[in-house]
């Protein structure tokens, strides 16, 4: 197992462990140790500390400086979905942390490899390991993989107003009239997509789909924000 988890941090984000003991104890529950007491292992809660500290600070500076113009109120509840414990235990699963944690027999039998509290704590163990072992740019990059690509996915759509933010940022030097319209519906009545555009005067910004024209709306508004974020890079 230990040969598997080198080889996979490797191929898949260029991570190699200068202390392999960092790796060991962010990845070992309690219930191991106390099954192997001879072993002089530590488990991961300590890491864990150091790792959600970490994971606070690199979120909150990114969105900080991603939205430039989105309020204190909604960046607190932006980084409270970025940041919680479904959001970091379904990244524990793509990353496949899960099938490299040391667990004792009865924990196993009971199903805490699935157990989402349990894969939130070995997400923010490993990051505080990553950390110690190579400092901040690494888990940077490392979360630049995992974390904010989720963002341009939708997976936090749910808590950011992209009309808003579009609307703060292109009347930031003066009145601009922006305005969405209706390209197309497809689809049978009781399952219509919508298609809008959303305009700046008479420019067009982007363009997005939804299943009412409020989402189809959203999705354009983030389509326009991708655009800008790409033009001004």
């Amino acid at each position: 197992m230990k040969k598997s988890v080198d080889e996979a941090l490797k191929k898949d984000f260029q991570i190699v462990f200068h202390n392999e003991d960092l790796l060991n104890e962010a990845l070992t529950q309690a219930s191991y140790v106390n099954e192997h007491p001879n072993q002089g292992l530590k488990f991961y809660e300590r890491i864990e500390f150091l790792g959600d500290a970490v994971l606070q600070l690199i979120v909150s500076e990114y969105i900080f400086k991603r939205y430039p113009e989105m309020p204190q109120g909604k960046l607190t509840r932006l980084r409270a979905a970025m940041v919680c414990e479904a959001s970091f235990s379904q990244f524990a699963r793509e990353c496949h942390l899960d099938q490299y944690i040391l667990l004792g027999k009865g924990e196993e039998k009971a199903g805490a490899r699935n157990r989402d509290s349990l894969l939130c704590d070995i997400f923010e163990s490993f990051v505080g390991a990553v950390y110690l072992d190579q400092g901040r740019q690494t888990v940077e990059k490392f979360v630049q993989q995992v974390i904010f690509p989720k963002l341009d996915t939708g997976a936090f759509d749910h808590v950011i107003d992209h009309k808003t933010n579009l609307q703060e940022i292109l009347q930031r030097n003066g009145d601009v009239l922006i305005h969405y319209d209706l390209l197309n519906e497809a689809g049978p009545d009781n399952d219509l997509d919508f298609k809008v555009a959303v305009f700046a005067d008479d420019r067009q910004l982007g363009s997005g789909v939804g299943k009412s024209k409020k989402l189809a709306e959203q999705d354009a508004a983030k389509n326009a924000l991708q655009k800008l974020r790409v033009k001004n890079a």
